[in-house]
């Protein structure tokens, strides 16, 4: 019998002789010595061997030798070599294995015993042997294959293949699966127990795991697969589970790619063996785990919970019941551990209780557990990570989608979703709007959630549900929604879950009557069965009531979300929003027009975000829904959704999303083709169809006769707003337009723009803004405007003064008439101060085009002398062109000729109000009158409409002269400070800003004028300012000054949309070059800590504007620069938000080391508790990023800066109680010099003091007043000094305690006098001595 055969630690170890008389290799082989030939004449005789030899032939010694030095040298083999080697192995291997189920019969027929454990032995030693050899081929050619994983293979290469070509991974896929058959076969015979030796199982669980090392091998289903049977019949059949379990948590921790594959061994091994032992210990496993391991070991957390999700994904039921052992960790410091039991619980709540059969209390059971699943995610919603937060909404919204909550819960979660909308993270704002998303879209109430359908209806079946149980005392019906709560009894649990099924099957049903049901509030509701069903029905529209109005309660903070930074939230917020239209929830359409200005973010997600749902909502297949959808859109839109609406319009025409189909159906709408257009109807379709003019001029060329009808006819009356957008339309169109249109009804058009102007038939409210489009009409269309608005301006004048022209009217103000002004209408002098101011404003504006259509001419010119030359020349420009060009050019000719058109607009522009030296045109008449009559204070205070008017005017005039600007503006800076009329101030904070634009020069002495508006009473007031000073400073046409702080006020105003735009300031500043925010920190810090603000606030804003600062390296030059306006600073106050802003930093290594450097400076400020809470909260932070050397640099600082304050309070204790001793001492000093006075009193006067029984000290008095009257006094409020005697105590020698500031000695004897003036009689000489010493100093 040959030796037993042991596995050895290494492949080498094979050659060392043992005691125990093992099989050992004896008579190696060197195949790297062997000549190619030779070396394949030796594996051809090792496979003849092993083929014509018995299977257990390969423990011959001899074999055994032969083969053992093949493996040895297995990686310098030719392909041939290894491909008939392992052939020989492997087909032996495979025919010894059902040889293995046979020697039970043998050893039944045979009656000699040793024959039978010799044959058992033999078997058992070439199944080893077999085993051993073939597994460490695996091995090496698996490293083989690593080692050269990165060189090449030539093509030369792949040609000379032979026919017996090597190809390793079929021959790696059937050896493994050899393995893992041999290990499914009855080993009991072979080995003499249930389970193999020791020796034989570490051997194999210890080289499987180590091959679950290698991503390439596990990328071969087949090989990975045998690899998973082998682990499963180790650990379960074989009872391995200890050693699996602590290499397959040990590969987990260590490589995150074999995870799922370690969760396909675990998962089949279950399946596979019907044991979920190997599942259940490595839970425990985990279980035990110390959570703060996890903390340490981030991957090692992520990789552990992604395995604990892929093994409940597979195993459901088996992980339910032992979620015991992990819920634990939910209390863990390790957010990744806590996501991946969130994870667990959704994939369990989603499939671990599906199956319905089973006994009624098992179900109950279940149904208990998938509750208290359900409460621990809802629980988990406010885990203190977001990612956890994020990803407990995440598994809310796959549990949506999977229709695994119930209606009961299904409010719960939204109302969950809903307040997380809030949540200060963006990745958890972004799931709950996906939740929301989701919900929406797996509602189980129907595809219309309007709160009035669902109201009527409930209304009508709650009817239904009274009629149907008359004698039931009215209860809420929702108590007819059993949610997996009422879990009270066995019986209670099925009934729930049939009432859900009928809920779930009679809701939509209900539904699709609900319009019916509003529409006739009389008919009858439809019949939906027996009262159960009717209770269960009422109950489910109870609940989508309730889903209604959560949705529609959350657009408030929708709209909030689409201003956010964060892009995500605005896209998702979007997609959420488009989803309600589509459910017709509440306020989802009001919502979306809020999303219009949104078109102007520079961001270009958010701008296609936008652009995408408005074509999705709004532009529609029918050109006729379409036309009605805009329409809508811009009859109800305001201002700033109009002009977002312009512009998303012009976008969408040039890309050709709106179609002429649509225009035409526009038009239709516009000239009342289509029945039942209103005239509001018409003047939206004309908006929109002069939008889309913008961007393409050509869509109003076919309908100009209609516009001039339409526009101007009777319609105008029915819809003043018709006018106005007609003339719109007109300076929307093309130049060959414009010129079509004057040479047909040239005067008809400019007659019925003279009378819109002049005439008195439009309402007062609409006729400025008609006026104000008619006056640029005329300036757009008309060759020579000047004349038309000279006309206009004196036909006004007529209508207000009865005057023919200006010298009347100068010469009555010179006059000081006084009767000019009251017979005047202020509505009518208030419209021609309007079109004065306006026309003054057109020309200013025809002047400028005039000049860039000159320098475009000239340009155009040029160009085409320059190519006319080419072509003359074939390219070579001649010289006397560039001769004279050079001439030009050093004569300054060219720069001569755009002075000279410089020259003629600043002259032109100069006559609108001054015009000429020696005298004035008709505006500058009206000019000097508006200043006058904004002068008197008194009679614009009467008449606040005059005054919006005349002031509006007198800004424009402003606007337009220099001059007029210079001398007015002390008079509007007044105006804007004084005015009653927050209108007015309003109307003139925004002139403001275009003066400064205008003339920057000018109102750059006014600069802190301007920001005093930001702290005017009025709400329109700040905003307008705020608005102002953000486009002049951002858009660099005023320099950012001192008084900055103002502006950083605002950030916490009583409106939140003042405090949201100056927020959005201060993020728009901080983008800008270096961000200037860094070097107006300190300035902002200094103002805001002299002036009165709440601490709450001043530390609002302070955190505000230092979150803006994101660079390390001016954060470090923060802490330098704080920490030196400690110097000289002697405010208690000022030290307190010092320090707090540090504390705001975001300190770097440099910045703590900066910190350290600059005690010195600080070290005074200590002394106070709050500035040294503030440095504690700086090392705290410091010590959670800080490196072992720099965390020991932080602990030896806060020992030395707690040291140091409580060095400073014993100091400040010391010097206090040294204060109180010395005003102790002046005052017994005192009462000693009183002492003298009153003995001498007293002794004078004996007779009278003996009768009176009282004796009263005027001189004591005195002397208290001299000890309250000293700089240093202070009231002292402890029971040592609030003793209410009132005689003179001592208590040590030279102390005297003074108790009142009027010292009575009542029922005092005169014997008793004495003894106190004898007590105080040794102090006296001194106290006299001081006290005349220091008499000369008085």
């Amino acid at each position: 019998m040959a030796p037993h055969f042991f596995f050895p630690q290494t492949l080498r170890a094979l050659e060392e002789e043992h005691e125990d008389g093992r099989l050992y290799a004896q008579n190696s082989v060197d195949t790297a010595s062997l000549h190619p030939s030779e070396l394949e004449e030796f594996v051809k005789g090792v496979s003849f061997d092993l083929s014509d030899k018995e299977l257990f032939c390969i423990e011959d010694q001899d074999i055994f030798d032969r083969v053992y030095s093949l493996i040895r040298g297995y990686s310098s083999l030719p392909p041939s070599c290894k491909f008939n080697l392992v052939e020989s192995l492997r087909s032996n291997f495979s025919v010894l294995l059902p040889n293995v189920d046979s020697l039970t019969r043998v050893s039944q027929s045979q009656d000699d015993e040793h024959l039978v454990v010799d044959r058992v032995a033999s078997h058992r030693n070439a199944f080893k042997i077999y085993t051993f050899f073939l597994i460490n081929i695996v091995l090496a050619e698996e490293s083989n294959i690593v080692s050269n994983n990165n060189t090449k293979v030539t093509a030369v290469s792949r040609n000379k293949r032979l026919v017996n070509s090597w190809s390793w991974e079929p021959q790696r896929s059937r050896i493994l699966n050899l393995v893992a058959n041999s290990l499914e076969i009855n080993l009991v015979l072979l080995f003499g127990s249930s389970d193999p030796d020791e020796n034989y199982l570490s051997f194999i669980v210890k080289n499987t795991f180590s091959m679950f090392e290698n991503a390439i091998l596990l990328k071969d289903l087949d090989a990975k697969d045998a690899l998973c049977r082998i682990v499963g019949a180790c650990a379960t059949k074989y009872h391995y589970m200890a050693q699996s379990c602590a290499s397959i948590m040990h590969l987990i921790h260590k490589y995150d790619f074999v995870v799922t594959h370690m969760a396909d061994a675990v998962a089949g091994t279950e399946k596979r063996y019907a044991d979920g032992s190997l599942a259940s210990s490595i839970i425990r496993d985990i279980g035990r785990t110390n959570p703060k391991d996890y903390v340490k070991d981030t991957a090692g957390a992520e990789n552990i919970g992604r395995f604990l999700v892929e093994l409940t994904d597979r195993l459901p039921k088996l992980i339910s019941t032992n979620i015991g052992l992990l819920v634990p960790h939910f209390g863990g410091e390790s957010y990744k551990i806590r996501n991946a039991l969130v994870g667990v619980l959704g994939k369990l709540v989603a499939k671990a209780f599906k199956d319905v059969e089973g006994e009624v209390s098992s179900k109950s059971v279940r149904l208990r557990t998938k509750q208290a699943m359900l409460e621990i995610l809802l629980e988990r919603c406010r885990d203190v990570s977001a990612y956890t937060r994020s990803r407990v909404l995440q598994v809310w919204a796959e549990l949506c989608e999977e229709h695994a909550v119930s209606i009961g819960m299904w409010n719960e979660v939204a109302e969950v979703a809903a307040g997380r909308l809030e949540d200060k993270s963006s990745i958890v704002r972004k799931s709950a709007l996906n939740l929301l998303i989701t919900m929406l879209q797996h509602n189980p109430f129907g595809p219309q959630l309007r709160i009035a359908s669902f109201e009527a209806t409930l209304e009508q079946y709650k009817k239904k549900l009274n009629e149907l149980e008359p004698d039931v005392p009215s209860e809420s019906v929702a108590d007819g929604l059993h949610s997996d709560n009422d879990t009270c009894n066995e019986n209670g649990e099925i009934h729930n879950v049939h009432t859900q099924e009928q809920q779930e099957s009679l809701t939509d049903s209900c539904l699709t009557h609900v319009e019916e049901g509003i529409a006739q509030k009389g008919s009858p509701v439809p019949d939906v069965g027996n009262l159960e069903q009717t209770r269960a029905l009422v109950a489910s529209l109870e609940a989508g009531l309730r889903f209604s109005k959560c949705v529609s309660a959350t657009m408030p903070t929708l709209i909030q979300l689409m201003a956010s930074s964060s892009a995500s939230d605005v896209e998702n917020t979007i997609l959420l929003l488009m989803r309600c239209k589509q459910f017709q929830i509440d306020g989802s359409e009001a919502c979306l027009r809020k999303m219009l200005p949104l078109v102007f973010s520079q961001d270009k997600s958010i701008y296609e975000a936008v652009e995408n749902a408005f074509v999705t909502i709004y532009i529609r297949k029918n050109p006729v829904e379409t036309a009605k959808n805009l329409l809508s859109l811009a009859i109800d839109s305001n201002i700033g959704d109009l002009a977002a609406l312009e512009f998303i319009i012009a976008a969408l025409v040039s890309k050709g999303d709106i179609s002429t189909s649509m225009t035409s159906a526009l038009w239709d709408f516009f000239c009342f083709n289509v029945s039942g257009t209103t005239a509001e109807q018409s003047c939206g379709a004309l908006s929109i169809l002069c939008m889309a003019a913008k961007s393409s001029t050509g869509v109003l060329s076919s309908h100009l006769q209609d516009i001039i009808d339409i526009g101007f006819g009777r319609w105008a009356k029915v819809e003043p707003l018709l006018a106005r957008t007609a003339c719109i339309a007109i300076q929307r169109l093309s130049e060959d337009d414009q010129k079509k249109l004057l040479s047909i009804n040239g005067s008809r058009v400019i007659g019925i723009l003279e009378s819109l102007v002049s005439g008195f038939w439009l309402p007062e409210n609409i006729w400025y803004a008609a006026a104000d489009e008619a006056i640029a009409a005329i300036y757009t269309i008309y060759p020579i405007p000047e004349t038309l608005a000279a006309d206009l301006v004196k036909k006004s004048l007529s209508y207000v003064f009865d005057c023919s022209g200006g010298d009347e009217l100068q010469h009555e103000i010179d006059g000081s008439s006084a009767s000019i002004l009251t017979t005047v209408q202020v509505a009518k002098l208030s419209r021609y101060l309007f079109i004065v101011s306006h026309v003054a404003m057109n020309q200013l504006v025809y002047i400028e085009s005039c000049a860039r259509k000159i320098q475009k001419q000239k340009v155009v010119k040029e160009r085409a002398d320059i190519d006319r030359h080419n072509i003359n020349s074939k390219g070579a420009i001649p010289p006397d062109s560039l001769k004279d060009n050079s001439i030009n050019a050093e004569l300054g000719l060219a720069s001569s000729e755009e002075a000279i058109l410089d020259n003629l607009s600043d002259k032109a522009e100069k006559e609108i109000i001054s015009g000429g030296s020696s005298e004035k045109n008709l505006i500058g008449h009206c000019a000097s009158f508006l200043s006058k009559l904004s002068r008197n204070f008194s009679l614009m205070q009467k008449y606040p409409e005059l005054q919006a008017s005349g002031m509006l005017a007198l800004c424009r005039f402003m606007i337009i002269d220099a001059n007029f600007c210079d001398a007015n503006l002390q008079l509007l800076f007044t105006v804007v400070e004084s005015s009653a009329s927050e209108i007015v101030r309003s109307n003139c904070t925004i002139a403001l800003g275009d003066l400064a634009v205008r003339f920057p020069n000018l109102l750059e002495p006014w600069t802190e004028n301007m920001y005093a508006r930001l702290r005017d009473p009025s709400l329109s007031v700040r905003k307008n300012a705020v608005l102002v000073l953000s486009h002049l400073i951002l858009n660099d046409m005023m320099k950012v000054k001192g008084y900055i702080n103002e502006m950083a006020i605002r950030v916490e105003d009583e409106d939140e949309r003042i405090s949201s735009l100056a927020k959005l300031f201060f993020h728009e500043l901080s983008k800008k070059g270096n961000n200037p925010i860094y070097n107006l920190l300190p300035d902002i810090l200094g103002k805001l800590s002299k002036q009165n603000l709440i601490r709450e606030s001043f530390c609002n804003v302070m955190q505000f504007l230092i979150g803006s600062i994101k660079k390390d390296k001016q954060m470090e030059s923060l802490v330098e620069k704080l920490c030196n306006r400690f110097s000289g600073v002697t405010d208690i106050t000022q030290w307190e938000y010092i320090s707090y802003c540090l504390s705001q930093l975001a300190f770097t290594e440099k910045g703590m080391k900066k910190l350290m450097e600059s005690f010195k400076i600080y070290e005074h400020a200590l002394l106070e508790d709050s500035v040294m809470d503030h440095f504690r909260n700086i090392i705290n932070k410091g010590k959670k990023f800080a490196k072992p050397e720099l965390k020991l640099c932080i602990e030896e600082f806060e020992d030395k800066l707690n040291k140091f304050h409580i060095e400073k309070k014993d100091q400040e204790a010391t010097a206090r109680n040294a204060q109180i001793h010395q005003q102790k001492v002046d005052g017994m000093e005192g009462f000693a010099v009183a002492g003298n006075i009153r003995e001498d009193s007293v002794g004078s006067d004996t007779t009278d003091d003996e009768t009176e029984g009282e004796v009263f000290n005027p001189s004591t008095e005195g002397m208290t007043r001299h000890v309250n009257g000293s700089s240093n006094s202070k009231v002292m409020e402890s029971d040592e000094y609030s003793n209410a005697s009132s005689e003179l105590i001592e208590s040590e020698p030279a102390e005297t305690e003074v108790q009142s500031a009027k010292v009575n000695i009542r029922g005092a004897s005169k014997s008793k006098a004495k003894r106190n003036g004898t007590k105080y009689q040794k102090n006296n000489v001194s106290a006299s001595t001081r006290s005349s010493s220091r008499s000369p100093k008085d």
